[in-house]
C-alpha cells in the first residue's frame, strides 16, 4: 500500500486546517506555507477535497478553506479512499502477483494469506486513526523535537 504524494499533501492540509478548527477559514497561502505544499497543487488537492466533503471554502478576500466536519470524524482511510481510489483488495493483491504454480505447494498460497492479512491490519489502522489523532500525534512529535537537545562542541 502506497502513500502519494498527493495523498500525503491531501492529510496534511487537513491537519492543518484541524490546527485551527474553531469555525474559522484558513487561506489556502497559508496552508501552502506552513506545509510547503505548492499552491498550485494545493488548489487542486482542495478541490477534491472539497468534492468529497472534507472541506469547505469561503469566497473573496477574507475567504478559505475549512474542515466541513469535525475532525474527529475524518479518518485516513476515508481520505485515502478518496485521493487514492480504493485501498488494495484482496482480488487486487492477486491479481498483481503471478498465477499460483502447483509444484510450489501451499507456500504460494501461504504466502498470500499472510500478505492478505498485512494489507487488512493496515486498513484497519487506517480505519481507526483520524485527522485528531494526527494532528495531536504531529503537536507531540514537534513539542519532542523542540524539547531535544542540541549539543555542539
Amino acid at each position: 500500500m502506497k502513500l502519494s504524494l498527493r495523498g500525503e499533501y491531501a492529510l496534511r492540509a487537513l491537519i492543518a486546517l484541524g490546527e485551527s478548527y474553531d469555525g474559522a477559514v484558513i487561506s489556502m497561502l497559508a496552508v501552502s506555507g506552513q506545509q510547503e505544499i505548492p499552491k498550485r497543487f494545493l488548489e487542486q488537492i482542495f478541490n477534491d477535497l472539497r468534492a468529497g466533503g472534507f472541506v469547505e471554502s469561503k469566497r473573496g478576500i477574507a475567504g478559505g478553506y475549512r474542515l466541513a466536519r469535525p475532525m474527529e470524524e475524518i479518518t485516513v482511510a476515508e481520505v485515502m479512499r478518496h485521493m487514492e481510489g480504493t485501498l488494495a483488495s484482496a482480488s487486487n493483491l492477486s491479481q498483481k502477483l503471478p498465477k499460483l504454480n502447483p509444484q510450489a505447494g501451499g507456500a504460494q498460497f501461504a504466502i498470500r494469506a499472510v500478505m492478505r492479512d498485512v494489507r487488512d491490519a493496515i486498513v484497519k489502522v487506517l480505519d481507526q486513526v483520524t485527522i485528531a489523532d494526527l494532528l495531536k500525534r504531529s503537536r507531540q512529535l514537534q513539542s519532542e523535537a523542540v524539547n531535544t537537545a542540541d549539543y555542539t562542541i
